[in-house]
């Protein structure tokens, strides 16, 4: 799918870092490389870091499934840390598990080559 950069890019995805790799209806997959700005005093990639990448894709699927001529807001966002991150790359799967006309249920996985870091579900309106 091809859309204008912008309209899949934000200030805020340029500040961390973030790359569009991948983008089909329902569906964004975004990479995110470790910078030194990304890491937490253990010198990890920061969570924080990491809910904003999957924010970002899942909000990226979103606006693939309702169209970039809507937007969507986060209403709720779950997520679960399975590893730390010491140095690389990571890659964020968002897909939309239910289009709703007003909610859309997003899951996301991040994971670094085969190995997953996170997983996170969310929902998000359609506005």
């Amino acid at each position: 799918m091809e859309v204008p950069a912008n309209l899949t890019e934000s200030a805020f995805s340029q500040l961390l870092g973030c790359r569009l790799q991948r983008l089909e209806v329902g569906e964004a997959d975004v990479a995110l490389e470790l910078t030194p700005q990304l890491r937490n005093r253990g010198q990890k990639l920061h969570g924080g870091a990491i809910f904003s990448l999957v924010d970002i894709a899942m909000g990226l699927a979103c606006s693939s499934t309702h169209g970039f001529d809507q937007q969507s807001a986060t209403i709720e966002c779950k997520i679960n840390y399975i590893r730390a991150v010491a140095e690389g790359e990571v890659l964020c799967r968002a897909r939309v598990i239910h289009p709703g006309r007003r909610t859309l249920v997003v899951e996301a996985d991040v994971i670094q080559g085969e190995k997953l870091v996170a997983k996170a579900q969310g929902t998000f309106a359609v506005l």
